[in-house]
């Protein structure tokens, strides 16, 4: 396990990556866990297995089954159009959306900013929570 303090946009975050595998870590963000996606997995993940202690095999867990494919179709994300702080998560996962409809209200500048989705489908996962600062393009729900 690595452990890892930052600094953003002045406010601190608590990060342990627990696991990679492949393309997917487990990490710890101030308390709460999320899986992630990671774009250069062979590097971060000769960079964890280099920063601990190899266990011995008969302590090595079986290998786990990859997980399911998302169903019908690829999730596509609803972005951040601009930096800002999150006030409001307005959907949950599973939820159907219509197109247009509101999914987030970001603060910018002093002004809340609808974010709405280009099309219909189902939330697979809220990316952010209220309070969190996040930049232009970030990912702030997807859907499926």
């Amino acid at each position: 396990m690595k452990n890892y303090s930052f600094r953003i946009n002045g406010r601190p975050y608590e990060v342990s990556i627990d696991s990679i595998n492949g393309g997917e870590a487990a990490v710890t963000v101030n308390g709460v866990a999320y899986s992630v996606q990671i774009d250069n997995a062979p590097a971060a993940e000769a960079e964890l297995a280099s920063s601990t202690a190899a266990p011995t095999p008969a302590a090595q867990p079986k290998a786990s089954p990859a997980p399911a494919a998302a169903p019908a179709g690829e999730a596509r994300a609803v972005k951040s159009p601009l930096p800002g702080v999150i006030i409001s998560i307005d959907v949950k996962e599973g939820q159907t959306l219509a197109k247009g409809q509101k999914v987030a209200v970001l603060e910018a500048m002093k002004m809340e900013n609808e974010i709405v989705c280009e099309e219909a489908g189902t939330v697979s996962a809220v990316l952010v929570q209220k309070g969190d600062s996040v930049l232009e393009g970030a990912e702030i729900i997807r859907i499926v």
